[in-house]
């Protein structure tokens, strides 16, 4: 069967738990890599830098941008995010499943470069959901509050760009069909293609041998 890993993009509104879930499955589970994005936004608390992003100066991430060490781009809420090309490609290699944790200019990128990517798009069980937990972080004013939501009702457009939805309305179930839902795309009669020919090619042997 395939060795090589999947390359999973995983996008959502902000406040809809894509980091709590990521956590639960990643834990339970240890054949993902998780792709640590480049960002020029400020560190929430609690996060750290090289584990939750590589927090950038803006000048910083326009030389990564101008080396080419970005597998994808793009600007959200006035601040860029970006994906490590050399990481991704490396976990993949050696058979990991890298989930990359990105806006929807982002996939949509990720998509035309990476054809073969499955993009999966995670949902509130509501709106009202939704905006109650991001008011419920604390740590941002209303205006800001108010801007995501904005930004989540154009992003909301595009989740028919992506090949699945999943709702997160219990963390802990919403990780194990996250999982189901990866392992599955792995039996994928196009990416074992090499399998199946080996076994049409034993078959083939031993009716004629036997």
């Amino acid at each position: 069967m395939t060795e090589r890993g999947s390359l999973i993009v995983l996008s959502g509104f902000s406040g809809v738990g894509k980091g709590t879930v990521l956590r639960l499955m990643m834990s339970r589970y240890d054949h993902y890599a998780y792709s640590v994005s480049a960002t020029t936004r400020q560190p929430r608390a609690g996060e750290v830098d090289g584990r939750d992003y590589f927090f950038k100066s803006t000048e910083a991430f326009e030389s990564m941008i101008e080396r080419g060490e970005l597998l994808e781009y793009a600007r959200y809420v006035d601040h860029y995010y970006g994906t490590p090309r050399a990481y991704v490609r490396q976990q993949m290699e050696s058979g990991r499943d890298v989930i990359l944790e990105i806006e929807v200019q982002g996939a949509l990128n990720i998509r035309r470069m990476v054809p073969d990517a499955v993009l999966i798009y995670m949902l509130p069980p509501d709106a009202a959901t939704l905006a109650g937990r991001l008011r419920g972080r604390g740590t941002e004013t209303d205006d800001v509050v108010r801007g995501r939501l904005k930004a989540a009702a154009g992003e909301a457009r595009h989740i028919g760009d992506y090949d699945y939805v999943i709702v997160n309305d219990d963390a802990e179930q919403c990780a194990a069909r996250l999982n189901g839902l990866i392992e599955a795309q792995r039996l994928r009669t196009a990416r074992n293609l090499p399998f199946i020919k080996e076994i049409q090619e034993g078959l083939e042997r031993e009716a004629r041998d036997n």
